[in-house]
């Protein structure tokens, strides 16, 4: 089938597409209801089927005769340590912990927290939930104890699952005191806390609330899987970067296992058996999408990685771990590769791996700047995939769909449309933009299965933010164009769109520009308050290891680069280098953390970042280089 002919299925009988690609899972009842509206008005798919998604991604297979497959390689350069689980192992182990947590009182349509490093532990605490009708909520490790405290009084858990310890590069970060706090600040209280509890630092344990996992697991009797309905919750996931209340993204069961099985083939074109690596963690979205369901009910072999692309121990670390572990396709977010250029432009640690059975690497998580998508194919040789997705959906929105017909690539576009996705580009008046033309990118209720029905406990908040801008859309909150073959770019958010004297710019393509010269390793562009012109671009470069250029001729041939590919309406004159950009931990600069602190704005440093420290040295550039508005004296 091509991708025209399966796309358009998709759009025009969305019910027949859906209840064929259901089928190929096994539902304890196979739903026949596959498209309604609950209570709420919210499409909601495969509301009659019964299922469950841990039997569906483990014990299936090992009913199958796949159970001496591995399923989880755990690879840990942090603590110098490997281990891997079969299919059997793991129905094993995830038996037991769920039999664990139901002796702690948790059953279908509870909540469970879970807040651990990198470990394979971590994987079988979400399918062990899962098994039980459960709901998990897994917090990134490391968070600070008020933002845990607020995901445990909006998510009320009866078990917090935690581990004595995470481990950054050689920084060991104890977590036991974070949660200990976390508890004491919430008004929810954790009945259990259950805490793995590794050698590199072991943690107190409070007599009647706190439990050893291994001691727990030793005495556990092992649970069977729960049936649950195909709209019943798998999880909530907490965006990150939010501020004041958070906003919990629910997952139900039957449209996430449906989508995510689908897209291992059509998307990444993934076989039983094969091993797929999205280099993320367990705390995001890439992590539950594709570290642990979607590469499990497709029945290939995952990695747990604890580890950075660089530093653990240098930038040759993904090439080793693809290499190791036959890695067929490899997914990460374009950060990591460009950390990895960063620290060896040339690619020269790449020598000693031939990586010959990786196919394709795939992006996504942040705009995938030509410069990094060029750099990647070049020194690796193989196929880059940029595809754009988001928490809220789960999945890919636009992708090149290798398992269905691969397209031609154009550096810059997520490329076409996923099946299930009706993508539109609109203007503020909710009309729809000629090719070639940027506006807000919006999708054509249904959404597909997969994607949120809802903001745990908050439909008004779901609907005021996704559904209410352009009545039968949501809003992505994303904006871009397409060109004349329907190829959408992505050019960021759409507050991330300045308007310099009355011309409204993309920082985007200014970031494409700037980070298009050899020198430039990574960048920012955001616009700053100018009493004659509204905002102005100004640009923030990290240069790459071992470049020695004179700052004021770079910023001569940023400028000239910018009003060259733009024009002077860009009014770009501003370049100035810094040592680092405040990061998230998944990677994303916070680029309106920039915004608000040119402002002159009051601003929260997020536990969602990377280096705090980040932030108070570009504060200070800022304040030095005269780029703080008015308002910060007022």
């Amino acid at each position: 089938m091509s991708y025209k002919s399966e796309y358009d299925l998709s759009i025009t009988q969305p019910e027949k597409f859906w209840m064929e690609k259901a089928s190929k899972l096994p539902w304890y009842n196979q739903p026949q209801n596959i498209l309604s509206k609950d209570n709420n008005g919210v499409h909601r798919w495969f509301e009659d089927g019964v299922m469950n998604t841990c039997y569906m991604a483990v014990d299936y297979h090992v009913e199958q005769g796949l159970g001496e497959q591995i399923a989880i390689f755990y690879d840990s350069p942090v603590t110098n340590s490997k281990s891997s689980y079969t299919y059997r192992q793991l129905r094993d182990e995830v038996a037991l912990f769920a039999g664990v947590l139901a002796e702690q009182g948790v059953g279908k349509g509870d909540r469970v927290v879970i807040y651990m490093p990198m470990v394979a532990e971590a994987v079988i605490a979400m399918l062990a939930v899962a098994r039980l009708g459960a709901i998990h909520s897994v917090v990134f490790g490391g968070f600070a104890p008020h933002e845990l405290a607020m995901r445990i009084d909006d998510a009320e858990p009866k078990v917090l699952v935690t581990a004595s310890c995470g481990i950054e590069v050689s920084k060991i970060i104890e977590y036991k005191p974070y949660v200990d706090e976390a508890i004491r600040q919430a008004k929810h209280k954790v009945e259990h806390c259950i805490v793995l509890q590794r050698e590199q630092s072991k943690a107190e344990l409070i007599a009647g609330r706190d439990l050893d996992w291994h001691t727990a697991i030793s005495a556990a009797t092992p649970a069977s899987c729960v049936p649950v309905k195909g709209t019943d919750p798998l999880y909530i996931l907490y965006t990150s970067g939010t501020t004041g209340k958070p906003k919990g993204v629910v997952r139900d069961n039957g449209g996430h296992a449906v989508a995510l099985h689908y897209s291992m083939d059509a998307v990444y074109n993934m076989k039983q058996g094969e091993v797929f690596w999205a280099a993320s963690d367990v705390g995001w979205v890439v992590g539950h999408s594709y570290i642990v369901y979607g590469p499990l009910l497709k029945g290939c072999t995952t990695i747990v990685y604890e580890g950075k692309p660089i530093r653990t121990p240098d930038a040759s670390a993904f090439w080793r771990v693809a290499q190791e572990y036959n890695v067929k396709t490899l997914f990460a977010a374009p950060t990591a590769f460009r950390a990895i250029r960063k620290e060896d432009p040339e690619a020269t640690l790449l020598a000693d791996f031939p990586l010959q059975n990786l196919q394709t690497i795939f992006m996504a998580g942040e705009r995938l700047d030509p410069p990094t998508y060029q750099w990647t194919c070049e020194k690796t040789g193989k196929p880059v995939i940029d595809h754009w997705w988001q928490t809220e959906t789960g999945w890919a929105i636009c992708a090149n769909m290798l398992g269905i017909e691969r397209k031609p690539a154009k550096p810059g576009s997520a490329t076409l449309p996923v099946p299930g996705f009706d993508v539109q580009i609109l203007d503020d008046e909710g009309k729809h933009m000629p090719p070639c033309k940027q506006g807000s990118i919006a999708i054509k209720l249904p959404m597909p299965p997969g994607c949120l029905p809802t903001i745990w406990g908050n439909q008004d908040r779901f609907v005021a933010g996704y559904l209410t801008q352009n009545p039968g859309y949501y809003c992505s909150g994303d904006g871009g164009y397409k060109d004349e073959d329907g190829y959408v770019f992505i050019m960021g958010r759409t507050d991330d769109v300045i308007n310099v004297a009355g011309h409204r710019l993309s920082t985007g393509e200014m970031e494409e520009i700037l980070a298009a010269h050899p020198a430039v390793a990574e960048c920012s562009v955001i616009g700053v308050h100018d009493s004659l012109k509204g905002q102005v671009p100004i640009g923030m470069v990290l240069l790459k290891d071992g470049v020695d250029i004179d700052e004021a001729k770079l910023q001569a041939e940023l400028i000239a680069n910018v009003r060259h590919e733009i024009g002077p309406i860009a009014c770009f004159s501003r370049a100035i280098v810094v040592q680092r950009l405040p990061k998230t931990r998944s990677g994303k600069i916070l680029r309106k953390l920039l915004r608000q602190i040119s402002a002159g704005e009051p601003y929260n440093i997020p536990s969602t970042i990377d280096d705090p420290e980040s932030v108070t040295e570009i504060a200070s550039i800022m304040d030095k280089q005269g780029l703080i508005t008015i308002e910060k004296a007022s």
